[in-house]
């Protein structure tokens, strides 16, 4: 199966857990390529004015998997303006979602983040079948990235 990963990642942290998923699932016999949404300076939740330097393409996947960090309790900033206004379609596309966050408290933007991911997706036609929260706070880290790997390599 052709993969793609494509993820924001501001601070590594999404980037290491997608490397790791895509490691996974090479293992498993797909074919993966891991790509970044890059921008051109800094954002701030709110911010409308998002200047892309590398947009991924998703047309050549059979399924995607989109990661992004949680900041300030919501989607960041470069992946909403990724998702909403540089995928035209998802149809029928199966996807999974992941997020990074670094309170291991739930109501800190995990579900909520994966909850605008999924909303965009399904708009623009996807079919949504995994969704993990990973997070980044000191003991749990490591279970966390292991569950999300995990679940998601077995949607595939």
């Amino acid at each position: 199966m052709n993969i793609g990963i494509i993820v924001y990642s501001k601070t590594g942290n999404t980037f290491e857990v997608a490397s790791r998923l895509k490691g996974n699932l090479e293992q498993k016999g797909h074919s993966v390529v891991l790509d970044r949404v890059t921008i051109e300076g800094d954002v701030k939740p709110g911010d409308k004015d998002v200047r892309m330097l590398n947009i991924p393409g998703i047309e050549d996947f059979d399924k995607v998997i989109f990661g992004s960090p949680v900041q300030a309790f919501s989607l960041a900033v470069p992946m909403e303006a990724y998702l909403n206004n540089h995928i035209t379609s998802l149809e029928g596309k199966e996807v999974s979602l992941f997020v990074t966050k670094q309170l291991p408290f739930s109501w800190t933007g995990g579900k909520r983040t994966l909850g605008q991911m999924e909303k965009i997706c399904k708009n623009k036609g996807a079919k949504v079948k995994g969704k993990e929260v990973v997070f980044w706070y000191g003991k749990v880290r490591e279970e966390s990235i292991s569950k999300c790997i995990k679940n998601l390599s077995n949607q595939f």
